[in-house]
């Protein structure tokens, strides 16, 4: 990891560095996808299950395409003798339980003078899930992107998930996703996934929304049907910003770092510090866990291209620096966490204490782990279950409510030269003849 001592241009430079990372500088991807899009939205299956054969190496077709009961059956078998079932369901307790703090209600104003005011909340009607397959299969993400949806009250979860070439999907994404609700499952991933979810083909619905995370062709795909149906969020990869002072483990902060500087080569973990002492310390237990890690490889590169030790002079610099790079993951390891916390304006999911590590958050705390990345988080947020519904307005006046302000309205029309707006008005205050 760089040893950085903190000044501006430096802070600039790594923030520069780090948005490199995001999905939008991969432009030389752009029209390779474009043309998958396109391909799909002309030929539909046909074209959808010529990409399953070329990039998954898998035998789809219309009749095998959806994910079978019986196949679901084989995958609990299979998953049941690691207890990940269990886990599973335990996970989704809490999971189901910090969602439902979340949900809306519809709500109406009424006046005596017969005006109505109010907001109607429906939930979306169908929305797709995308699930990456093959080595990047994580059951837990299929946990957060449909329990929010659930708890919203969306009519159908559509999932694509990738086969392998035997066409057969990962037994812990399909437990994870039964457990969850999803209502069907079909075996498609990449970009032509995205594809077929955003215009619909022969077997798969056209969906209102798609979420779920990908590689960057699935980011790049998100990317360009956005405006033919909502997306979540153009998803970079993974990041860790810990804030510490010199009352911090530095045992357990090198843990939390390559936690996940684990996910790819991509991946960002930073330590923030005012202590050098700390910061030297936790570089000297990186280097021995980095030894003994099964994705040895992996770690050693991200933290090459994207590991930063940064010593600020002061905490409020620290602060600065931490609010600046707006990290997907930030954990707070000082003295006094929730003081500190209180001047964090920029993070996706905010982690308070030695024992609220990030792992804490991906699996089982509740909240959800589908959070914004590359500096998004200064005006995006995690994944909720405010994604899957949508808000009406509702306006209801009576003439006796409409009277002493239909002038007024008349004016603002005619001022903007819209002389219909202002008729609309008007004709409702004629004298009757």
């Amino acid at each position: 990891m760089k040893f950085i001592e903190l000044d501006e241009q430096k802070k600039q430079n790594i923030l520069d560095d780090l948005l490199k990372r995001s999905p939008n500088n991969y432009g030389e991807f752009s029209d390779r996808v474009q043309a998958i899009l396109d391909d799909v939205k002309l030929r539909k299956n046909e074209a959808v299950f010529e990409y399953t054969k070329k990039f998954d190496k898998a035998d789809i077709n219309a009749d095998n395409i959806v994910v079978t009961d019986e196949e679901i059956a084989e995958a609990y078998k299979e998953v049941e003798k690691t207890g990940l079932v269990e886990i599973i369901r335990r996970a989704l307790v809490n999971i189901r339980n910090y969602h439902q703090k979340q949900k809306q209600y519809s709500w109406f104003d009424s006046k005596p003078d017969g005006s109505i005011l109010g907001q109607k909340v429906t939930p979306l009607e169908k929305v797709g899930v995308y699930v990456p397959g093959g080595k990047a299969a994580y059951p837990s993400s299929v946990l957060m992107n449909i329990v929010p949806a659930k708890v919203a009250g969306v009519d159908k979860i559509i999932m694509t998930t990738p086969p392998d070439a035997a066409g057969k999907v990962n037994a812990g994404t399909l437990v994870a996703a039964k457990e969850a609700g999803a209502d069907v499952i079909y075996k498609v991933g990449g970009a032509q996934a995205i594809a077929a979810l955003a215009y619909g083909t022969e077997s798969i619905p056209k969906v209102d929304k798609i979420v779920g995370p990908g590689n960057i062709y699935v980011a790049l795909a998100k990317k360009a049907v956005y405006g033919h149906v909502s997306i979540d969020s153009i998803a970079g990869p993974s990041e860790i910003l810990v804030l510490a002072d010199e009352s911090a483990n530095p045992r357990y902060v090198a843990a939390d770092l390559l936690s996940q500087a684990e996910h790819d080569e991509m991946a960002s973990a930073i330590l923030v510090t005012t202590s050098r002492k700390l910061a030297e310390e936790v570089s000297s237990e990186i280097d021995r866990f980095v030894e003994n890690l099964s994705r040895k490889a992996i770690l050693e590169k991200s933290l090459e291209n994207y590991g930063y030790i940064l010593i600020a002079g002061t905490m409020e610099e620290a602060i600065a620096v931490a609010n600046d790079i707006a990290s997907e993951h930030l954990e707070i390891v000082t003295k006094n966490p929730f003081d500190t916390m209180t001047k964090i304006r920029n993070a996706g999911a905010i982690f308070l204490g030695e024992y609220s590590s990030e792992p804490l958050g991906d699996y089982f705390a509740g909240p959800n782990h589908v959070l914004p990345t590359n500096g998004t988080a200064k005006f995006f947020s995690a994944l909720s279950v405010d994604d899957f519904i949508k808000k009406s307005s509702i306006i209801s006046f009576s003439r006796e409510a409409l009277k002493p302000i239909h002038e007024d309205i008349m004016a603002f029309a005619n001022a903007e030269q819209l002389t219909a707006h202002a008729n609309s008005i008007k004709v409702r205050f004629e004298e009757k003849v």
